[in-house]
């Protein structure tokens, strides 16, 4: 009997959608090209959309999620999450009111993974570091460095308290010593070199490896480093 390739569900906002690398079209991308040329790994469907915050992704993901089981009465596998960065926005000024509080942001996070968890398999992401000198992003929304470390420790609590599988981003990310440069003119969007980051990231993370039943950088090619 042939083995069906698992599924895995990669849902968020403009980073899962690969915004800014135009090289490999993101780091989800870059996973999903990589894990092709292997039979034995997962199949992986990028679901990004620029702009989401933690509400977009609660409306939508069981929709995603329910109709990329491929087979008659199966549903996919896993689910990666990767949100939060857009609720960290301060709007209007650099002391502004957030998009989403970190209050309403840890309370729906919670909900959030509950269902998810009820479902399938669940892992989550950290967030990217900012460029706050070229704030405000569009004119009118100030992300900075500080909500995103408070954030991303908020995403780390919920996931600690569900045993959910967490990958940590925002402090490795700025004590690279050129993270500055993987950061788009924008401020907020990671740049090829950022991505690359990423995937190099994704591709050692143990949580992942295990789920997909793969080994530490199997078949990464040098082109999506």
């Amino acid at each position: 009997m042939i083995k069906t390739p698992k599924r895995l569900i990669v849902i968020g906002d403009s980073g899962v959608y690969g915004w800014g690398d135009r090289e490999e079209g993101g780091w989800c991308e870059r996973l999903r090209r990589n894990w092709m040329s292997s039979p034995k790994a997962p199949v992986l469907y990028s679901l990004g959309i620029r702009g989401d915050g933690l509400e977009n992704v609660a409306q939508r993901w069981e929709n995603e999620w329910n109709c990329r089981g491929e087979l008659r009465r199966q549903v996919p596998d896993g689910l990666l999450i990767s949100v939060g960065i857009n609720d960290t926005a301060r709007v209007g000024r650099p002391d502004g009111r957030p998009q989403l509080s970190s209050q309403a942001f840890n309370f729906g996070l919670l909900q959030l993974l509950k269902q998810m968890k009820n479902q399938t398999n669940v892992m989550v992401m950290g967030l990217t570091a900012v460029d706050e000198a070229v704030m405000p992003f569009a004119q009118c929304l100030w992300y900075s460095n500080e909500a995103a470390s408070i954030y991303e420790a908020q995403i780390e609590a919920a996931c600690l308290e569900l045993d959910i599988p967490f990958l940590p981003l925002h402090h490795a990310m700025v004590t690279e010593p050129n993270w500055m440069q993987w950061i788009e003119p924008d401020g907020i969007h990671l740049n090829a070199e950022g991505h690359s980051w990423i995937t190099r990231k994704l591709m050692c993370w143990p949580s992942l490896l295990q789920w997909a039943e793969l080994k530490p950088l199997e078949n990464l090619t040098p082109s999506y480093y």
